[in-house]
């Protein structure tokens, strides 16, 4: 007969302490300092019981493949853009979005951490698995990938090597050709930590990362809104 609490554990996206523990084979108490360091995404019940976030989880796992292949580098998450993918404005067919049937709408990722890279990663494969997603580790290769690609979203955050995201956001809105593109702001600042960079955030959703998993989906869907119809980013997530 099934095991038919193991398997609502199974499919549930969140998981307790121990649980993780059991999945990673660490001590719980290892578990508990990973959600204090940031490497894990978790929150409170009303309860006061602790949940992690299963998709953190296993961006942490995909982190740690990655780390231990890298010397063959078989396990990169980021996407270089094709040679010829940088095109101009004008021959990009963005004034009529609802119209594209053979090119993905396009977000560009500048982030310097390689755990909200994949955690990036999966929230889009998961939800918008239509999407061309690039990865951009610094604000500089992100700044000359941005002119490359002409991304419809652009998810930035603030403290990055090279160049921070307010300085890149600044950049960008200096410039006609990226006027089309959505900005989505992540960052593990909290209010009052980003307020000097506040001259760059007007009008700019930011997500705080330990809501990542839970805010980024919703603000995505909204940015790409305006370079697919509604009704395609719903059937690619069904």
């Amino acid at each position: 007969m099934p095991n038919n609490k193991a398997q609502a554990a199974n499919d549930s996206p969140d998981c307790s302490t121990m649980e993780v523990a059991r999945m990673l084979g660490l001590a719980v108490r290892s578990v508990q300092l990973m959600v204090d360091r940031g490497d894990l995404v978790a929150w409170k019940t009303p309860g006061g019981h602790r949940r992690i976030s299963r998709i953190s989880v296993e961006a942490w796992t995909a982190q740690r493949r990655g780390s231990s292949s890298s010397a063959n580098g078989s396990a990169r998450t980021e996407r270089r853009p094709d040679p010829g993918a940088g095109t101009s404005l004008q021959s990009r067919p963005r004034g009529n979005r609802s119209g594209r049937t053979t090119t993905a709408p396009r977000v560009l990722l500048i982030e310097d951490s390689v755990h909200f890279q994949n955690l990036v990663s999966l929230l889009v494969g998961q939800h918008f698995p239509g999407v061309d997603l690039h990865i951009a580790q610094d604000g500089i290769v992100g700044l000359a990938m941005c002119g490359q690609l002409l991304p419809d979203v652009l998810i930035v955050d603030i403290l990055l090597p090279g160049i921070d995201g307010a300085t890149l956001i600044t950049s960008l809105r200096s410039q006609a050709q990226f006027a089309q593109s959505k900005l989505i702001v992540v960052t593990s600042l909290d209010e009052e930590q980003r307020a000097p960079y506040a001259f760059a955030l007007t009008g700019v959703p930011v997500v705080h990362k330990p809501n990542l998993v839970r805010d980024l989906p919703p603000l995505l869907r909204e940015a790409l809104a305006d370079a697919v119809p509604v009704a395609d980013l719903a059937d690619s997530h069904s």
